[in-house]
């Protein structure tokens, strides 16, 4: 049995070399830091430099090598080919993939345009698939995986976001199948599945102050636990399954959202 004060670390990222994209703010670059702190070597991927370079500054305060920035649009095929071959030869492999970056739109079936439609499905699917796609060689040989955000939006209706629910009720089922595809080979796929955390998204999307300020306050009916949630209890989830801790758990997609995912209207 441990001594008390050398019980072993149950999460631990140490050594692993981890890509991850949306790191510029949110949920990504809350990940970004909670991993620095767990040991892990990171290539962070953003859309605002001067955020990423943020980002990467409150890392390098725990990280032994410096953060590898790889910034760029995610619809754009060739920064996504970059991320991938400049990670792998900066650090000499890839270990985990967090596929963060995504958007957020308003509209429902009424008022959403092709435009909007495809301006979501291409950053939060389209890139995703591909990015995957460019990964999974490299996740082959360091029998490595792969952790999509995807949203409690994928798994539960809502109205006035019907592209972004239709986006990730599809990283949902991507995760699913490049699970089963990727077994085999030793690569876990698995995906978190938000309820409200408290980030810029929703007021990127178009909310103002009064409007914000109202949605979390209705956070204290639409979740069970009565509050939004943090980036930091998201991160956390995001760790324990990009690392060894999860080695027995693959196609999974969980809510991380407060019990809002087993509520029902009454």
């Amino acid at each position: 049995m441990a001594a008390a004060g050398d019980q072993e670390q149950v999460v631990s990222l140490s050594g692993k070399v981890c890509l991850v994209t949306g790191a510029s703010s949110g949920i990504g670059a809350g990940t970004a830091l909670l991993f620095s702190r767990l040991g892990a070597r990171l290539a962070l991927n953003g859309r605002n430099e001067e955020n990423l370079k943020e980002t990467a500054r409150r890392c390098e305060e725990f990280c032994d090598q410096k953060p590898l920035l790889v910034p760029g649009d995610l619809t754009d095929e060739a920064v996504l080919r970059g991320m991938v071959e400049q990670t792998v030869a900066h650090f000499g492999q890839l270990d985990v993939l967090v596929n963060s970056g995504g958007i957020l739109a308003m509209g429902g079936i009424e008022d959403t345009t092709l435009q909007d439609y495809d301006r979501v499905m291409n950053v939060n699917v389209r890139s995703l698939l591909f990015l995957t796609q460019l990964a999974v060689p490299h996740l082959i040989k360091t029998k490595g995986n792969i952790v999509n955000v995807s949203s409690v939006n994928g798994q539960r209706s809502f109205p006035g976001v019907l592209a972004y629910c239709m986006s990730k009720a599809a990283v949902d089922q991507l995760t699913r199948c490049a699970a089963l595809d990727l077994a085999s080979k030793q690569v876990r796929v698995n995906a978190i599945c938000p309820g409200v955390i408290i980030t810029e998204v929703h007021r990127r999307a178009g909310l103002d102050e009064a409007q914000y300020t109202q949605f979390l306050q209705r956070t204290q009916h639409t979740h069970a636990l009565g509050r939004p949630g943090t980036v930091e209890e998201v991160a956390r989830t995001i760790a324990f399954l990009a690392s060894d801790a999860a080695s027995f758990i693959t196609g999974v997609t969980m809510p991380v959202d407060g019990g809002r995912h087993a509520m029902c209207p009454r």
